[in-house]
């Protein structure tokens, strides 16, 4: 991990995707550049204030970032909304992370889907980290969630890349369902069936998981097989609470060209409620 992308409104959510990109590029010797969005949608008075004053903003952060943290540092400010904007940028400049802060979690009702966030992550060619959590170090302690898929096996491959695995303890999560449940809950041997039933599953994803970790070289430092009793995105989350991990990677099951509109349940679940961290890793060669 070399070159580092942070998309930033000056806002607090913004103040945490910095921090843990500092975080992140004094563990791994890497470059960061800011990208600030003006909205060119107004004034061409307002426009030019607001990049002026942004430029000077962004300038004050590169230099501590330099001067305090040793961290290589540059800036840039692009017209236009949020999202394109920091799509711009990202594209440009080909980041081998891309950092942005938490969405905005409305009151009562969570939405996700059509937010800048939602957008940035649905689109992006390079790993999006959503700073969730209040960066207080490193991170120690990474969850992988996987469902033996293409985009699962992307998702350990960006562990492995961009060099997580060797500074953090990594847990693989494999969350396997029981199909045939239902059906025995209704037969007059329910508790000895379910159990044998379940049992019998759990074994078949223990080697699905052995045979997966083989097949993408990976040797976690933990493996966890949870069985899905609710939803494997709440699953996913309840483990990492459980764990206390830092951060929970996962696959995004993408589509090219403009048919490209879901991330997938369980990634869109993860991103839109977890309290963590959460690494976006895009499908592979998407467009």
């Amino acid at each position: 991990m070399k070159n580092i992308l942070v998309a930033t409104d000056f806002s607090e959510r913004s103040d945490r995707a910095l921090r843990r990109a500092t975080f992140l590029a004094r563990e791994f010797s890497a470059s960061v550049t800011m990208v600030h969005s003006v909205d060119d949608d107004q004034p061409r008075s307002l426009v030019d204030n607001q990049q002026e004053i942004a430029e000077k903003l962004l300038a004050k952060q590169a230099r501590s970032l330099q001067e305090t943290d040793g961290i290589a540092c540059s800036y840039e400010v692009v017209l236009g909304d949020p999202f394109e904007g920091i799509a711009a940028a990202a594209k440009a400049s080909s980041p081998d992370l891309l950092v942005i802060g938490p969405h905005r979690r409305q009151v009562l009702k969570d939405v996700f889907t059509g937010t800048t966030a939602e957008r940035i992550v649905r689109t992006s060619r390079a790993p999006v980290l959503m700073a969730n959590g209040v960066p207080a170090g490193p991170y120690r302690h990474i969850l992988v969630a996987v469902d033996m898929s293409d985009s699962s096996a992307n998702a350990v491959e960006a562990v492995k890349r961009m060099g997580l695995d060797s500074h953090a303890h990594v847990t693989v999560l494999y969350v396997f369902d029981a199909p045939g449940v239902g059906l025995i809950v209704n037969s007059s041997a329910a508790d000895e069936s379910v159990g044998l039933y379940t049992e019998g599953e759990r074994k078949a994803a223990e080697r699905a998981l052995a045979a997966f970790l083989k097949h993408v070289g990976f040797e976690p430092d933990f493996q966890i097989l949870r069985f899905n009793e609710t939803s494997v995105g709440d699953v996913v989350i309840a483990t990492a609470d459980e764990l206390s991990a830092d951060l929970v990677v996962i696959g995004t099951h993408g589509r090219t060209g403009l048919s490209r509109l879901m991330l997938g349940s369980v990634a869109d679940v993860v991103l839109r409620r977890s309290n963590r961290d959460v690494l976006a890793v895009p499908p592979g060669g998407a467009d």
